[in-house]
């Protein structure tokens, strides 16, 4: 988005020091910040300020600070500011006054990616959309979502993360979303939110901060996430999750799939049937559990104007991000499922599910730890476990024993473990990748595929 440094300068109380120039986006990454952008330093572990000069050289056109200009930027235009990362969210805002009120945004324990990505393919069949870029969902990604997106933007898809109470409240702030999602409620960053009750306290944030004219959208299979709509001054409007075609409560949710079918490679195909109609969707993004996705993502899109065949078009055309899904076969002709991004106790149960519909004579899962759930942990991973074995998958665990059987140290070690299988790995084989972030394990993915 086209934004002038005098503008900024307003939106953030701050004063420029140089020429007004115009800026095509703000970064707060010095090794990533674009050639005409704004460069932000935040103070952190690291004082961003050190590296101001470092992103003019690189390109940008102009920076924040809250010490002045900096002799070794240059030239380059300076926004004097109290602080950088409060000014940032005032960039935000100033960005979301620019967009029209199609703004999206989504939250939930599980699936807030996906949904972000399947609604921003849904939006772009009829709007230009912007979207949060990876997991740009907090209260330093979102303000550069908003600003970062392009020029004519017609609608806006955010994620929301959260790890504790008033975090959403805060970024709804921001954003101003007129339509919010709320997935899930799980028992996930318990370790940093407390309970899952204070955890759907959290979520809940947003379908409050919705106006009344907006529209909450709401899982009805998940109890916590359907009583919010108690919560709520806008309009409320109901999913039924992955293929129910009813609420907790028993009656029927608005917007529902039917005669799911999924085809070898784990892609749904359904009926999609709302108020406003009913649609064919053929889906590229895999497994059952994403078929509430869709719906979640068909719901705010429905919402907002657009018809069942627009909203079934952007869903058959909605790629998820990385390591996310991802199925591919080795050269020796092992397929592996990757799906390393994250992981819970909700969307590792949904990912070994997935696992084993794919047709293989042997059926593997390396499962790096599920990180943040708190006094729970050590028994969700031997449920984990448990189904694992109920399923016939054989599980390597990496870096923890709460799965059950020995683990091995790291990805490297998990590659050698699969490399020793009698017979080898090959034809006929499945191996589902996936842990939390720290585990890291998409690295084994990329060894077990080899060079691309």
């Amino acid at each position: 988005m086209q934004l002038s440094t005098a503008d900024i300068a307003e939106a953030t109380g701050g004063s420029l020091d140089g020429p007004d120039v115009t800026v095509a986006g703000v970064d707060f990454d010095s090794r990533s910040c674009p050639p005409g952008f704004l460069f932000v330093p935040l103070v952190a572990e690291r004082d961003g300020h050190d590296f101001i000069a470092s992103a003019v050289g690189g390109g940008a056109t102009a920076y924040l600070s809250s010490r002045g200009p900096v002799p070794e930027a240059g030239s380059a235009t300076c926004i004097q500011v109290a602080d950088t990362a409060a000014a940032l969210s005032d960039i935000g805002r100033l960005a979301r006054r620019r967009l029209p009120d199609r703004v999206v945004a989504v939250t939930g324990s599980v699936g807030k990616s996906s949904v972000k990505d399947l609604a921003s393919a849904v939006l772009s069949a009829r709007w230009v959309t912007a979207s949060s870029p990876g997991n740009f969902n907090n209260e330093l990604g979102l303000p550069v979502a908003l600003a970062n997106a392009p020029d004519g933007a017609q609608a806006a898809m955010l994620e929301m993360g959260a790890r504790g109470i008033g975090h959403i409240a805060a970024l709804c702030e921001v954003a101003r979303p007129n339509v919010g999602i709320v997935t899930l409620v799980a028992a996930v960053h318990t370790e940093v939110f407390g309970t899952i009750e204070d955890v759907a306290r959290g979520k809940g944030e947003l379908v409050e901060s919705l106006p009344a004219n907006g529209t909450a959208v709401l899982n009805a299979a998940d109890p916590r996430v359907a009583a919010m709509a108690s919560r709520a001054r806008a309009r409320c409007l109901t999913f039924a999750g992955s293929g129910a075609g009813s609420g907790s409560g028993g009656g029927p949710a608005d917007v529902v799939a039917q005669d799911i079918e999924l085809d070898e490679q784990l892609r749904p195909r359904f009926r999609l049937v709302s108020p406003w109609g009913s649609a064919a969707v053929s889906m590229q993004a895999r497994g059952e559990h994403n078929v509430g996705n869709a719906l979640a993502a068909a719901a705010a899109g429905l919402a907002l104007g657009l018809s069942p065949e627009e909203v079934a078009a952007g869903l058959g055309d909605a790629r998820l991000s990385h390591w996310r899904m991802e199925l591919a076969t080795a050269p020796g002709g092992a397929q592996v499922l990757n799906d390393a991004y994250n992981a819970s106790p909700t969307s590792m149960e949904a990912a070994l599910r997935a696992a084993r519909r794919l047709t293989g004579r042997r059926h593997f899962a390396v499962l790096g730890v599920m990180a943040e759930l708190g006094p729970e942990r050590a028994a969700e991973h031997h449920r984990i476990g448990e189904l694992a074995e109920s399923l016939g998958i054989q599980v390597i665990p990496v870096g923890t024993v709460e799965y059950g059987p020995a683990p091995v140290t790291d990805w490297e070690d998990a590659r050698d473990a699969l490399a020793a299988l009698t017979p080898p790995l090959g034809v006929g084989d499945v191996v589902l990748v996936k842990g939390s972030r720290v585990a890291g394990l998409e690295r084994l993915a990329d060894a077990l595929l080899g060079p691309h």
